[in-house]
């Protein structure tokens, strides 16, 4: 398993499109992908998992990967969440 931290940038946070382009690109990896936030571990596959963490912008979260490919996976999805996930 692989593991990361990030501070979510996004200025609406992992919320509705944030989600979806999130959760789209988790489930194209082979690895299985969880997020850390606070003492929650949600599967980052799916987009209502993603919405329900209510995850704000400038929340520290962390990626795991753990599986085939998981740290370029790892490297893919942090990548995406760093850029503001198309803001």
């Amino acid at each position: 398993m692989v593991s990361k931290k990030i501070v979510v940038k996004n200025e609406s946070g992992l919320h509705a499109r944030p989600a979806g382009i999130l959760a789209k690109e988790a489930g194209k990896c082979r690895s299985n992908v969880l997020i850390k936030v606070g003492d929650r571990t949600i599967v980052a596959k799916s987009i209502l998992n993603i919405m329900a963490a209510a995850i704000k912008c400038g929340t520290e979260i962390e990626l795991c990967c753990d599986g085939e490919n998981e740290e370029t996976d790892l490297a893919k999805l942090a990548e995406l969440i760093e850029s503001g996930l198309g803001e």
